[in-house]
């Protein structure tokens, strides 16, 4: 059995940080790192486990999910995780281009700066938080079904590169479950001779998919709690206001605040140039 590799697919939740109306003006932002903070092995009931029970590419996530904000409107996310290896690679280009042509060499542009980052990480991963079955059989057919609840907790938080203030924090919740169904007959079909069929099922919702749901639900957190501060805007006043609305009430089960955007609030100035 095999198939073909397939983009993942996108998730609801990131179709919705994907359709976000553009802003005012984007943000540069940077992401140094986004670790596994649960220190959870993969829960077993029978052997020790040295697997880990959360990705460790947080980090990947999160640009990931910075980068498609709005489509990229939102976000200019600059490299931090590996900046040895760009500033390696400009300093062979200043090299070469310097015992090569010393005479045209160019000086490289200035790598770009963020006003803002990313900290935060993975949080928690709880196992078995709830688990149960139920089954039944009559007169030799019958199934079960069991299943067991996980929770996956992401914080993320932005930080001012001038103040080192946090200007936002989030932390989002993830259930996964994972279910198994299980069902057999028997039958005599002579005196001293038993047939017996059993079949089942098993669905595990992947972890590192619970994550990456998590961490796009926190960057949406993150954008619409930035507007309803006034840390930045949307270019259209009245669509932001509908969705910091709509959010308020879907996801955080608050009463809507009047106009969001209309306070005279501080903006934060992260846009770098060049």
């Amino acid at each position: 059995m095999s198939e073909a590799p397939t983009i993942t697919p996108q998730s609801t939740t990131g179709f919705n940080l994907a359709s976000l109306p553009p802003p005012s003006r984007s943000v540069d932002i940077a992401v140094y790192n986004f670790p596994d903070l649960t220190g959870q092995n993969k829960p077993n009931d029978n052997i020790a486990e040295y697997s880990r029970a959360v990705t460790q590419g947080g980090a990947a996530f999160v640009i990931d999910a910075l980068r498609r904000a709005g489509n990229g409107a939102w976000f200019r996310v600059v490299e931090r995780a590996n900046l040895a290896d760009v500033l390696q690679e400009r300093q062979l280009i200043r090299a070469t281009r310097t015992e090569f042509a010393p005479e045209n060499a160019k000086p490289l542009p200035p790598v770009r700066f963020a006003g803002l980052i990313v900290e935060g990480g993975i949080l928690a991963y709880d196992a078995n938080t709830i688990t149960g079955g139920l089954g039944a059989r009559y007169l030799g057919i019958g199934g079960d079904m069991k299943y067991r609840r996980d929770i996956v907790t992401v914080g993320m938080r932005i930080v001012s590169v001038q103040t080192a203030e946090v200007l936002e924090n989030v932390t989002v919740t993830k259930t996964i479950y994972s279910v198994a169904l299980d069902a057999s007959t028997y039958r005599y079909t002579a005196l001293n001779k038993l047939l017996a069929v059993d079949a089942g099922i098993t669905r595990n919702e992947p972890t590192q998919m619970a994550v990456r749901e998590a961490i796009e639900l926190a960057v949406y957190s993150t954008v619409m709690e930035g507007v309803k501060k006034g840390l930045w805007r949307f270019r259209d006043p009245g669509v932001g206001r509908l969705l910091v609305d709509e959010y308020l009430l879907r996801d955080k089960g608050e009463v809507p605040v009047e106009a969001v955007t209309q306070a005279p609030k501080r903006e934060v100035v992260v846009t770098a140039k060049n």
